[in-house]
């Protein structure tokens, strides 16, 4: 969906909402595909803080009238929701662990990814996908990534993380194939780690 008109006051989405949204989601699909892989945004849409462009642009292209979404407290503002609602159609939830997407804005005081919904044994793709906003995708610790998608080894290196945040991966790719998977948002790239992906060292 596109904007509204000037005088409501709110950000426009997309400026080509088909096309955009199209190379947002391949984006996607390489970036998962690829684990630890460093993808440029194809479309960086206005937003409202502290939903940065790049998360923005992944909730356009992925979340509909069918998918909860869960926001963290730091992006539960008023203008987010607003954005949110028109743009995605999609119903907001207060349970971590009833969203099909949450959007993480201050990763820092995160809840530990377990607190999402991590599917079941009859339907492991129900569980969350995190969109996780982060300063930048090199400049934490170097994490070596094993697993489908990666020819030897690759390394993400996402910062601002929650001390505890690599035990909980390496957790959750403990109950493959259940378990969330990440999308990482830095200003103007993105980066994927999906459930089947295993943190070595």
């Amino acid at each position: 969906m596109n904007a509204l008109a000037p005088e409501t006051g709110l950000l426009p989405g997309f400026s080509d909402p088909v096309a955009e949204a199209q190379k947002t989601f391949r984006a996607v699909l390489e970036a998962t595909s690829r684990p630890g892989t460093i993808v440029t945004a194809p479309a960086l849409p206005s937003a409202p803080a502290p939903l940065t462009p790049v998360a923005a642009a992944l909730l356009l292209a992925l979340v509909d009238y069918e998918t909860p979404l869960w926001l963290d407290p730091a992006a539960r503002q008023p203008a987010v929701e607003e954005y949110l609602r028109f743009h995605c159609g999609c119903p907001l939830v207060d349970e971590p662990s009833q969203a099909a997407f949450a959007l993480v804005t201050d990763a820092q005081s995160m809840p530990p990814l377990s607190a999402f919904h991590l599917g079941s044994d009859e339907y492991p793709d129900r569980s969350t996908t995190l969109i996780i906003q982060v300063p930048n995708l090199d400049g934490g610790d170097n994490w070596r990534l094993k697993g489908p998608g990666i020819r030897d080894q690759a390394i993400l290196s996402a910062s601002h993380l929650p001390v505890c945040f690599k035990s909980w991966v390496r957790d959750n790719h403990a109950l493959f194939p259940r378990g969330v998977d990440l999308l990482f948002a830095a200003p103007t790239q993105l980066a994927g780690l999906p459930r089947s992906t295993q943190l070595e060292g």
